[in-house]
């Protein structure tokens, strides 16, 4: 991690906010999101060294490490009512519930939401759609899931590709879905779609 910038949309300006975290230059960022009040969630990847870590950046560049023992950030998404906070670890095929705090951007009170077995997929990208459902894209389960309350798959989707990846919601009233998959570069043993994006 040797630096990190953000760019002025508007301007094309680069602006350095980090120079680099030192404990994470074996490791590298996985997923990143951003809260309603603009603070930015970062998260690494396990290392042969070391777990993965979730990083909170504020708006004046501090940064605080608020998750550790992590095997994989991925899948982040925050309630509609900016009380809860989604985190996915495909490493432990589980999807995170916590306690969010708007205010401060603390979390609290871990739980799994939702558990996923070895036949299923593993839990990766994840985003929330216009009702406040979660969705998640199972990698190598060739689907993405709408996740009820309880953390039961109440829809399923099915794709012609193993990998998918992560999803989004788009248009006036949310009813189209983006999806990425991941794998391209190997076309030959899992097919001809692998690591294309589909709507």
């Amino acid at each position: 991690m040797d630096r990190a910038s953000i760019a002025n949309w508007r301007e094309g300006a680069l602006t350095s906010v980090l120079a680099g975290i030192e404990e994470e230059r074996d490791s590298r960022f996985n997923d990143v999101i951003a809260d309603p009040r603009g603070r930015v969630f970062c998260g690494t990847m396990s290392s042969d060294a070391k777990k993965g870590s979730l990083y909170r950046l504020e708006l004046d560049g501090s940064l605080y490490r608020v998750l550790t023992g992590i095997g994989c950030s991925n899948g982040m998404a925050f309630t509609r009512d900016q009380t809860g906070f989604y985190f996915t670890d495909p490493f432990a095929r589980a999807i995170y519930l916590f306690d969010y705090s708007a205010e401060n951007g603390t979390l609290h009170n871990q739980r799994v939401f939702a558990r996923f077995d070895e036949s299923g997929g593993i839990p990766d990208g994840a985003t929330l759609d216009s009702d406040g459902r979660l969705w998640s894209a199972l990698r190598d389960g060739a689907c993405i899931v709408q996740i009820d309350a309880g953390g039961r798959i109440e829809q399923r989707i099915s794709l012609p590709v193993p990998k998918t990846s992560s999803l989004t919601f788009r248009g006036e009233d949310y009813g189209d879905i983006y999806i990425t998959t991941a794998g391209g570069d190997r076309k030959q043993e899992e097919g001809p779609l692998q690591g294309r994006s589909f709507d």
